[in-house]
């Protein structure tokens, strides 16, 4: 049996820096130190960031004092503000990509467009993005959502991070039929698109796929349906211990794939427990990147 792993398994720039910088303050030794929010969106690292001392708090009123980290999601413009009047030290692990979107929402609401954000309104991503908007501000996570939406003079477009290209195109199709002018700004990070091009590819290739990943990461999500669309054979997981080997019975070639807040070592427990196995033994499993 042989296993294929997508090569951008893992990690993106995004999450990779907040996390360094989130371990880093827990080394530092600062006392009340907290995340505001989980950092990413995968509960392995909360829970190890927990242990050296660096917790979650889901509201800045329960923040009296020490630091404050934002998460790689972004917080809102209140957060902030309500963490700056309480004399909070804020450290910012905002994604640059999502910080992007932040910053050319707020451009657009300066420049008197109607902002459309494509995604899902219940992400903290999203919500981040929405306060930069300030009224005139709708978030859509299908073209169908806009079917009675009235025409403006000047719509502007953005996304979640995680988004797919499609329907971000999809939903700009359908906004150009109820605006005089239109500005869109593809803020879809591109390791996103790596990761759910990648994994389309190897879903193609093989018996069965494997995602890991948290269930409350976006990007992970997106992941599983594009391969779930592809082979029905696949399986979303957060960790080895969730596996089945039935999943694997008679199976030649797996794939493995990952979101961009798995941690490495995560996915090196997925392997080698799909491994362990004794009938993928007995096969001699080899482990492959994809390229």
């Amino acid at each position: 049996m042989e296993i294929i792993l997508a090569k951008s398994a893992g990690f993106c720039f995004g999450v990779k820096r907040a996390t360094k910088m989130a371990f880093k303050e827990a080394e530092s030794g600062n006392p009340d130190t907290y995340t505001l929010g989980s950092i990413i969106h995968n509960p392995q690292v909360v829970d190890k960031l927990a242990s050296a001392g660096v917790s979650v708090k889901k509201d800045v009123e329960n923040i009296n004092q020490g630091t404050v980290i934002i998460r790689s999601h972004g917080v809102t413009l209140d957060e902030i503000d309500r963490a700056r009047k309480k004399g909070l030290r804020i450290v910012d692990a905002t994604c640059p990509f999502v910080k992007k979107a932040q910053d050319l929402t707020t451009l657009l609401r300066n420049e008197g467009y109607f902002v459309v954000i494509v995604g899902d309104e219940a992400h903290p991503e999203v919500k981040s993005i929405i306060s930069y908007g300030g009224k005139d501000v709708i978030v859509v996570n299908s073209p169908e959502q806009l079917g009675t939406f009235p025409k403006k003079k000047k719509i502007g477009v953005v996304a979640q991070t995680t988004q797919s290209f499609d329907n971000l195109k999809a939903i700009v199709n359908e906004c150009l039929g109820k605006v005089g002018e239109l500005r869109v700004f593809n803020t879809i990070c591109g390791a996103t698109a790596i990761r759910q091009d990648q994994s389309r590819d190897i879903a193609l290739e093989v018996e069965c796929m494997i995602v890991v990943g948290g269930y409350s990461s976006a990007n992970t999500n997106r992941l599983a349906e594009i391969c779930k669309s592809i082979q029905p054979n696949t399986h979303h997981v957060e960790v080895a211990a969730e596996l089945d080997s039935a999943w694997f019975s008679g199976v030649k070639r797996v794939g493995v794939t990952a979101g961009a807040s798995t941690p490495e070592w995560v996915i090196d427990e997925v392997l080698e427990r799909i491994r362990s196995y004794e009938e993928l033994q007995s096969a001699k499993c080899k482990v492959q990147v994809a390229k």
